[in-house]
């Protein structure tokens, strides 16, 4: 079947007032009724007036429809899982029967005009909110620990006015030990909120971590680039080396050279068998802007038999 954009149908924005609705809908009503439009197809014109009337004019059911999220008219519409397509439009739109009204009506409400709402406990029309997706970044140190991060978020909702109102909402969100960047962090409830009743949907947060150059990461693996002086590359060397985890001691072996790996076992992403921690090593060389500086690289040019670009072979 076909969405119907209720709003383009009645003129009205998506953020329009009960009041501003039912003004539209009464000077429509007055252009399309047919005991005195001359309009061409004034009836099914009616239809469709009194149709997104009935559903935008009710609190409940235009929060129902909002949920269904953002379709184009005339685009192939299913109802979502989840819908309760056990309502039954019980009045409204100047006396139109539900069976006057289209079928993308009848799958979102019902049929069979006159009756009443069936579903949860007989209350009434009842949807649970949508659920909501959004990313949190987080330090590369925070999945060793575990921490707590606040998170803001815009949520939209209708006054007292029936005017849709964005509120900054503020949530504490723990972030377990162990956390894979990709996981989903679900918080219960704190998605869109039900209609009629029904529970709100359930937020999910994608955990990202913060880019950071000293560090990439694969799976459980942890790869930290630490820069080391020629001296200490060359004649091996005690050095502290700050790792995600905190300070950690680790001895440089002699004749390093650049790009060697260091292990150290689990000290990687934190779980049932943590990963490791690898210290990649890279050689900084000091630069030569003084003339001590410079008398020690001509020194090195004469006194050391070296060139990288040599190759060795047969």
């Amino acid at each position: 079947m076909e969405f119907r954009d209720y709003y383009e149908i009645l003129g009205v924005s998506k953020t329009a007032s009960a009041d501003e609705i039912k003004k539209s809908y009464r000077k429509l009503a007055r252009k399309y009724h047919p005991d005195v439009s001359k309009e061409k197809d004034a009836e099914k014109h009616m239809q469709e007036v009194n149709e997104a009337y009935a559903v935008l004019y009710d609190t409940e059911k235009r929060a129902a429809y909002d949920n269904l999220g953002s379709h184009q008219p005339g685009e192939d519409f299913r109802p979502p899982p989840g819908w309760d397509a056990g309502y039954e439009y019980s009045g409204g739109g100047r006396g139109a029967q539900s069976a006057d009204f289209s079928d993308f009506f009848a799958s979102m409400f019902g049929g069979g005009g006159g009756g009443r709402a069936r579903g949860a406990q007989g209350a009434g029309f009842a949807m649970r909110g949508e659920d909501r997706h959004a990313r949190i970044v987080i330090d590369l140190a925070d999945v060793y620990e575990g921490t707590t991060r606040p998170i803001t978020l815009r949520a939209s909702r209708l006054n007292e006015t029936g005017h849709v109102v964005t509120d900054d909402v503020v949530l504490n969100v723990k972030i377990p030990k162990g956390v894979k960047e990709g996981q989903n962090i679900r918080l219960a409830g704190k998605g869109s909120p039900g209609s009629g009743g029904a529970a709100a949907g359930d937020l999910f947060l994608e955990v990202q971590f913060r880019a950071d150059p000293r560090y990439r990461v694969q799976e459980l693996d942890v790869y930290e680039s630490v820069p080391v002086t020629p001296w200490e590359a060359a004649l091996g060397a005690a050095i502290e080396v700050q790792t995600p985890s905190g300070k950690v001691k680790v001895t440089i072996p002699p004749d390093s050279q650049s790009g060697r790996k260091l292990r150290l076992k689990g000290r990687g992403i934190p779980a049932a068998t943590p990963g490791d921690l690898y210290l990649e090593l890279h050689i900084a060389l000091p630069p030569a802007d003084t003339e001590k500086a410079r008398q020690f690289y001509e020194t090195m040019a004469r006194e050391m038999a070296f060139n990288p670009r040599q190759t060795t072979g047969a």
